[in-house]
Parts: structure tokens; C-alpha cells; sequence
């Protein structure tokens, strides 16, 4: 039976309790139909349906607690994306497990200390982590752990745990998982350098998960977002099983294009730099084949008509449109600021960008833009498991953004401290910086932590001049900061397309400080040769001056 679509564009659906309802009803629901597609160890392509998916799921979760993970114990998981990764995910959930996924993008160092502080009974991992699993089993600090490698063994594995299944054995599937039980401990660096251990209850992803889908829907999608990452727990990893519709497991985000047009995907998640790399390459190509004057006669009609309210967008764009698959009508954009000019210009193409909030604490999602309920520029309104408020907002309506809801999470894994700082009464600080608009949508202002406070006391938002200042043309990233007492902005330019980029650059930033107010004047350029260094989600390391 098809999913009912309510007034803001998402399905009609409950609001789940626990992640194994989530996974066990919709498998159930999904039957035969295809989940999963995805490429194996030797990049064969394969298929699996949703009762497919449950088999595996019924069989390593069997195996574990064989193993004597039955229940309430730590399993980390390191790896890349992959089919197998996604099984343990799952059948450490469903099996009322607690699961620790961790960012394989980390030095072994800090992905050590995190298993240490943890203390986890058994860890996962694929091949390419073997050594690095090696020099854990040496490091006397660990905790003794049951270690499982889940790229050379892991049919072992299901067929050990599936003739248990068919023994008998019924301890996995008679786990009781209840809402309030400890579902994830992730590590993510919060408000100081050291990571902290976000602990994150059924409860808590369930009703985010819940509420995106109410929020949005789609049909079939590509996902390539770190699995480990909260964000796809949300946009792929659960939202399959409320949606019941099938995803390709992308094995990297390289052949993005030759992934688009061969699965034809209706959208996918992502963060900013995708979008703005599908945007900035549609106007390459244009101006490399001779056509970026057809490209703008065809959206002064587009436009116009719109005006008239007759769309005929996908049309016009129809080559646009094919060589992104033909079928995608929406990207759910998170994890960083994003232009509003990529939000219109994909609009303007017939593409919905959809910007959104979110923070690791909040199971992710906050707010988020949708349809029927957009405005460009904004990260949205708030999610029906939260709500949010501006703590002590200045004379334009700027202050610290809290929330408060289902979606929080419970806190900070061995450190009541930094939990008891992170929330004011009942209200979770975000430490971002944001307003509140009339109509409820929230613009993001920047972090806290990032304020550049002057010496006359004023605080500039080093986010808000980076927004501005990347709209320049040829500003392919930029990162402004204090040094010696100036606002620095440092830039890396597209000196390719623009030969002049670095005798303009100065002209164009004293014509920004002439629209700005004094005290948010750039004091000094400087220009990179290369792109700024990033974290594990694609962002700027602003911790690497």
C-alpha cells in the first residue's frame, strides 16, 4: 500500500518508538520488495529486498548473541561504507545492543582513545582496517573486546548464525528494546577539541526519523554520506524502512555523476559542497560548450513563465535534468552554511534543494526546509519531535539557538559535567548563533565558539562574512578569523576559470567593505594554492591556522 502524503509534503506516518519497530515493521511491510543495491568486496553489483536484508539481520544478530552479545553491550563498528556494515548496524539495534560507529577517517589514535573511554565488548571492522585492529589487540589500554572482521569472514558469520536461527534459537529476535534503552554512543567533537560520546536513546532516532519522514518524502535515492554519520541514519539508513523504498550504496562519492544517471535517482542527501559542485559544473560545461548564453535566454522564460504560473522548468532543462539521472527532483542539504544562490539557481532548474539543521546531540535533525514550506537562505522550521527558541536575543533577534524535544539526546557518555553544562533546565544549548524570522523559519548566524570578539566589544560572526564573501564568483572557499587583532580572510580561488582572479580579488573585498559596517571589514587578504584542509564531514578545519 502506498504512503499517504500529508500537508507539508511528507507521508502520513506513526511516530515509532524504538529502532527495532522501525526495522521490523518495515520489513514486514517491504516483503520482496528491492532495499538495497550495492557493490561488493570485488565491486560486483548486488541486490537485496527487504526480507533479503531481515534474513542477514536475523543471522548476524543471532551470531552475536551466540557470542554472547546479548544485549545492553558496546559493539564499535569501523569501516567503510558497505553493504555488511549496514547488516551489524541494524542487528546490533534490533538485538537491543548499543552500538558505537566510528568515523574511519580518524587517526587510529583518537579512534583508540574513543574504544578505550568507551569501553566496548566488541568491535567490527573490514579489511582495510586489519592493521590498524592489529595494533588495538597489542595496546594494553584496551578493553577486552571480541573483535569480528566483517569483509573476510562475515558469510562465516551468517551461516553460523542462521543455523542457529534454524535450531531455534530465539534470543535475538525476544530482545525487549524499549524506548527509553540506550541505543548509540557517537563520538563527535561538540565544543572542545576532545571528542565526546553522544548518547543517543531508541527513543531519540526513532522520533527524529519519524518526523523527517513526515516532513519529506521520496522515492528511490543514492546515498554516499558516511554511514557512521547521524545525518544517514535519518535520510537513508532508517527512512527506508519507514519510506520502504530502495537506495544504491554508493562506494564513494567520486563517481557521484556516472551513479546518478545509471540508478536515476527522485534525491538524495548531502552536504553543501555536493550541491555546489553539481551547480558550478552545469555552468562549466555550459560555458565550455558554447551554450551558457542559450543556458540564461532559457531561464529568463522559465522565470518568466513561472511568473505566470505555468512550469515548464524540467522541460526546458530536460539535458540538465538527464545527465543528473532524469529523475531527481530533490536534494535535503545539511551539515554546513550554503549559499542561497545554489537553493535558486537549482530551483530554478526544477530541483528542490531543501536545507536543513541538525547537530549529532539531536538525533540529528532540528529543522528543515520542505514542501509547500521553503524560503531561501533559512535552515527551515523546526521538526514535529522538537521545538527551538532564541536564548537572549539581541536588538535583531540574534542569539543562541536552543531546543528541546524527543529528538535530544540524553547525554554525554561519562561526563555528567559537560552534560549538566550543555542544557539550561530542560533546553539543550546548541552554541550556534541564529534568529527566529515571523513565520518561524531559522536563519543560521554561526558558532559560538568561532565569535570574533573586538576590542571595543563587538562580536562579528566569521560565518556570516564567509557566506558573503563566497558569493564572489571565483571564491571557491573562503575562511575569515582574528589575527593580530584584524579580520583575516583567507581564500582559495578558481584561478582556472578565472585567469585575473588574484589581481580582482582585493577590488572585490574593498567593495564589500564599503557595504559593511566598519567593525565587519576584512583587515587582510590572504590567498591559498590549495583547497583548506577538511574534517570527515567535508567542512572546513577551521583549527588548522
Amino acid at each position: 500500500m502506498a504512503n499517504k502524503k500529508n500537508k507539508t509534503g511528507g507521508i502520513t506516518s506513526p511516530s515509532y518508538e524504538t529502532i527495532k519497530e522501525i526495522v521490523v515493521k518495515g520489513a514486514e511491510k517491504g516483503g520482496d520488495k528491492r532495499q538495497f543495491v550495492f557493490l561488493d568486496k570485488n565491486k560486483n553489483e548486488c541486490e537485496r529486498s527487504f526480507k533479503q536484508t531481515w534474513d542477514e539481520i536475523s543471522a548476524i544478530g543471532t551470531f552475536f548473541y551466540k557470542k554472547g552479545l546479548d544485549g545492553k553491550k558496546k559493539i564499535a563498528i569501523i569501516g567503510e561504507n558497505c553493504f555488511e556494515w549496514m547488516v551489524v548496524y541494524y542487528a546490533t539495534l534490533v538485538g537491543g545492543n548499543i552500538t558505537v560507529p566510528m568515523d574511519c577517517k580518524l587517526h587510529s589514535e583518537d579512534l583508540a582513545d574513543q574504544l578505550i573511554r568507551c569501553d566496548c565488548d566488541a568491535l567490527i571492522y573490514t579489511s582495510k582496517f586489519t592493521d590498524m585492529v592489529e595494533a588495538f589487540k597489542a595496546d594494553k589500554n584496551m578493553p577486552e573486546m571480541l573483535y569480528f572482521d566483517i569483509t573476510n569472514e562475515y558469510t562465516e558469520y551468517i551461516k553460523e548464525g542462521k543455523a542457529a536461527v534454524d535450531a531455534g534459537e530465539k534470543g535475538f529476535f525476544n530482545a525487549e528494546v524499549k524506548p527509553e534503552d540506550l541505543a548509540c554512543i557517537a563520538y563527535t567533537s561538540g565544543t572542545t577539541a576532545k571528542s565526546k560520546g553522544v548518547m543517543l536513546t531508541h527513543k531519540n532516532i526513532a522520533s527524529n526519523c519519524s518526523s523527517a519522514c513526515r516532513a519529506h518524502t521520496g522515492r528511490h535515492a543514492i546515498g554516499f554520506l558516511p554511514l557512521n554519520h547521524t545525518y544517514a541514519w535519518v535520510s537513508a539508513l532508517f527512512s527506508s524502512y519507514i519510506l520502504t523504498e530502495w537506495g544504491y550504496l554508493c562506494d564513494g562519492i567520486g563517481n557521484i555523476q556516472g551513479d546518478l544517471k545509471k540508478y536515476h535517482p527522485y534525491n538524495f542527501s548531502g552536504v553543501p559542497l555536493v550541491v555546489e559542485t553539481i551547480y558550478d559544473r552545469i555552468w562549466k560545461t555550459a560555458r565550455k560548450t558554447g551554450r551558457e548564453d542559450i543556458l540564461k535566454k532559457g531561464l529568463k522564460i522559465s522565470n518568466f513563465l513561472m511568473k505566470l504560473g505555468i512550469d515548464r522548468r524540467r522541460k526546458i532543462f530536460k539535458t540538465i535534468i538527464d545527465n543528473l539521472g532524469g529523475n531527481l527532483n530533490m536534494i535535503v542539504c545539511g551539515g554546513a552554511n550554503l549559499d542561497p544562490k545554489y537553493e535558486k539557481g537549482m530551483h530554478d532548474f526544477g530541483i528542490e534543494i531543501y536545507n536543513g539543521y541538525g547537530m549529532t546531540e539531536c538525533s540529528p535533525g532540528i529543522t528543515c526546509n520542505r514542501p509547500g514550506k521553503c524560503k531561501f537562505g533559512s535552515v527551515g522550521v523546526p521538526l514535529d519531535c522538537c521545538e527551538i527558541k532564541i536564548n537572549n536575543p539581541d536588538e535583531d533577534g540574534v542569539g543562541e539557538i536552543y531546543v528541546k524535544g524527543t529528538n535530544v539526546m540524553a547525554g554525554y557518555y561519562g561526563e555528567p559535567e559537560a552534560t549538566a553544562a550543555a542544557f539550561d533546565g530542560e533546553w539543550f544549548k546548541t552554541g550556534d548563533h541564529g534568529r527566529i524570522d515571523k513565520d518561524g523559519f531559522l536563519f543560521m548566524v554561526g558558532r559560538k565558539k568561532n565569535l570574533i570578539v573586538l576590542s571595543n566589544g563587538k562580536n562579528v560572526s566569521p560565518e556570516e562574512l564567509e557566506d558573503k564573501l563566497s558569493r564572489i564568483d571565483y571564491v571557491k572557499e573562503v575562511l575569515v578569523y582574528e589575527e593580530d587583532k584584524r579580520i583575516v580572510a583567507e581564500f582559495f580561488l578558481d584561478e582556472e576559470e578565472y585567469p585575473d582572479a588574484r589581481a580582482r580579488i582585493k577590488g572585490d573585498v574593498d567593495e564589500f567593505n564599503r557595504k559593511m559596517p566598519l567593525f565587519k571589514n576584512i583587515g587582510k587578504i590572504k590567498i591559498r594554492d590549495e583547497e583548506f584542509p577538511k574534517t570527515t564531514t567535508l567542512k572546513i578545519a577551521r583549527k588548522y591556522n
